[in-house]
């Protein structure tokens, strides 16, 4: 049984927080080797039920990944990675002596399942790239395809670690943060992004308190990093989206984190929509606000964050919320539903990467 299995089976006879959830524990994405399938903790069902999503093609993976059952930057990297395996896996059962034309296209359909998320299509050209496969049989560049996803695992939980740390310097003691979406331990395999420093500084024995913004329309602040939080028992209180700026211009926030889908190459960040109303705000106020993210995350080939491509998601997830267990929306509504925006550089403080923290100018720092 693997770490993820187990530990869903322990928090389902317990029912409370497990203080360790994380931490080498439980990943968001695990590798059952007795299966052949990848595991994910399903994010659609937090915090009502911890579920398990099992795949064991790389279209279950592709539905994984557009359904929204495993989502944020260093997830999707790996996702990628476990998607492209599992394709060769299928095609080793052929026998195709075309089958790396075959995985070249599945890898292309793959990295247009997400298409703003740059790590998506790192960990599918990462898996694709590996030196000498096409003089290989399908079956041993099978195998090499799935060791690079499981290499791939273990460094994303190393690299996290890393930029939570260096992240955490730049939190004080008492500090009120304002963080935006969810880039904890559900973001990525383990640790996470903006939510891992805050956790690093509370388990470092800082005092902080965390104002989550809800992240509508899929309310992943109070879905996921709000759950997240009560695992590793920092303190919280949820707010609406239109409520940061009240907070911000009443002196209550130190600081403001949020993480990153793309970085372009001028420092630009793409992330989670409503991102950028918030780093106004912070902006107006003189609250400092942090970014942080993997190098992964870092499109050089991308100039400015104009350049990018911003995903647009059904207008369902906007139509479909309910208030009181009535719908909100007149049932004739249409809706517009971008699931990000585009963050100027100008407007942050400093980048944080497992190399440390960048401070202005951003340009030139990973040529």
């Amino acid at each position: 049984m693997s770490f993820l299995a187990k530990h869903v089976k322990l928090y389902e006879k317990e029912r409370s927080p497990l203080r360790a959830f994380f931490g080498g524990l439980m990943r968001t994405i695990d590798w059952d080797e007795r299966k052949h399938s990848v595991l994910m903790i399903d994010q659609r069902r937090l915090p009502e039920k911890l579920e398990i999503f099992q795949a064991d093609t790389a279209e279950r993976m592709i539905e994984a990944i557009q359904t929204m059952v495993i989502r944020g930057a260093p997830a999707l990297g790996v996702a990628g990675a476990f998607t492209v395996a599992l394709a060769a896996l299928e095609l080793r059962n052929t026998s195709d002596p075309d089958w790396f034309t075959k995985l070249e296209q599945a890898a292309i359909t793959i990295k247009s399942s997400r298409p703003t998320a740059v790590n998506l299509a790192w960990g599918v050209n990462r898996v694709m790239s590996i030196p000498g496969l096409l003089e290989e049989s399908i079956e041993v560049a099978a195998e090499a395809m799935l060791n690079e996803a499981l290499s791939m695992a273990e460094e994303d939980i190393n690299t996290n670690i890393k930029l939570a740390r260096n992240g955490s310097t730049l939190i004080n003691d008492g500090d009120v943060l304002m963080h935006h979406c969810n880039t904890g331990a559900l973001a990525a395999v383990d640790w996470g992004t903006a939510l891992g420093a805050i956790r690093f500084a509370h388990e470092s024995g800082k005092k902080v308190k965390v104002l989550i913004d809800e992240t509508r329309p899929r309310l992943q602040g109070a879905r996921l990093t709000a759950w997240e939080c009560e695992q590793y028992g920092i303190p919280y209180e949820i707010i609406t989206d239109n409520a940061a700026g009240y907070f911000l211009q009443r002196g209550e926030v130190d600081a403001v984190f949020f993480g990153a889908d793309r970085v372009a190459a001028n420092g630009d960040v793409v992330n989670k929509i409503g991102t950028y109303m918030l780093s106004l705000a912070a902006n107006a106020n003189k609250v400092p606000v942090y970014c942080v993210f993997p190098k992964s995350s870092v499109d050089l080939s991308i100039a400015t964050g104009k350049d990018i491509i911003i995903e647009e998601r059904e207008p369902d997830e906007v139509l479909g919320i309910s208030f009181m267990g009535e719908r909100v929306a007149p049932t004739s509504a249409h809706a517009r539903n971008p699931a990000f925006d585009l963050t100027p550089h100008e407007l942050i403080s400093a980048w944080v990467t497992e190399d440390g923290v960048i401070y202005p100018p951003f340009s030139g720092t990973f040529q």
